[in-house]
């Protein structure tokens, strides 16, 4: 399911496909919002979203075989809830 698929299904329960984009828009919006704030954004039932770090290391350039550094950076990460767990088993 893409952005586009999921905006149709929301416009089934709100009126207007305008308002269901909207609407997907600022639930977007609003957790992108908290993981730069450094929060965590939980929709019970679903899952968690929360930023994680990820620590520096060493790689290599498949092209080449050299060594390259890859320095630690922030990740969003996605856990997902028990009845999403249990709704996929």
């Amino acid at each position: 399911m893409n952005k586009g698929e999921l905006v149709k299904e929301v416009a089934k329960v709100v009126s207007t496909k305008k308002e269901a984009q909207a609407a997907v828009d600022c639930i977007f919006s609003t957790i992108t919002k908290a993981l730069k704030k450094k929060d965590s954004a939980t929709l019970i039932g679903f899952g968690t979203f929360k930023v994680g770090q990820r620590k520096a290391r060493t790689g290599r350039n498949p092209q080449t075989g050299a060594e390259i550094k890859i320095s630690a950076r922030k990740v969003a990460k996605f856990v997902p809830g028990k009845a999403l767990k249990d709704a996929v088993k």
